[in-house]
């Protein structure tokens, strides 16, 4: 009887055990999720002030007019892409990014940046391309993470990420005009 009792403690302690790693598990997995969450509105905001800049710099008439044009349709694409499928919406801000590198080049910034209000713009848009590309890093670091953890035989055996969807990276071009990063 006697070792009879030592296996049925053994065994309640391995059952808690194994009760609390799932426990931190599923905490560490919630945590996740909810970090993609408040990631992916960060990038939202991030991207929604980047066309916004650059929807103000086409109307700013501190551009020439072909750049404000072709500026301000990739910055309305972007901002209108928001109801879209993730590849589209990521295909439109990547549109923007190379409207961005188009119309501003060196000499471009260069004679924006002499006028009072371009500076401040330039400023705002460097800023904000900045925070893009951040928010973006963070959004992909928290998916990366959170993939590896439910890619886990534990997690997926107990099915502790339930029904919640699969977390995509958001891929898309973020890199800001070569004129822009040299000044």
């Amino acid at each position: 009887m006697n070792g009879w009792m030592v296996v049925g403690v053994g065994l309640v302690v391995v059952v808690l055990l194994v009760g609390a790693y799932l426990s931190m598990t599923a905490g560490r997995l919630d945590h996740l999720h909810r970090r993609i969450d408040s990631s992916s509105l960060a990038l939202d905001a991030q991207l929604l002030r980047r066309s916004s800049v650059a929807l103000e710099l086409a109307a700013s008439g501190l551009l020439d007019p072909a750049s404000s044009l072709l500026l301000a349709e990739a910055a309305h694409e972007a901002r209108t892409s928001f109801d879209e499928p993730p590849s589209e919406r990521a295909m439109a801000e990547s549109d923007l990014t190379a409207a961005l590198s188009a119309a501003l080049d060196a000499d471009d910034i260069a004679e924006v940046a002499l006028r009072e209000s371009g500076a401040e713009m330039l400023e705002e848009l460097d800023a904000s391309c900045r925070r893009v590309q951040l928010s973006r890093r963070f959004l992909n670091d928290g998916v990366r993470a959170c993939r590896q953890l439910r890619r886990q035989r534990m997690v997926r055996l107990f099915r502790l990420a339930g029904h919640t969807p699969w977390p995509d990276t958001w891929e898309m071009d973020d890199t800001p005009p070569p004129g822009l990063v040299d000044r």
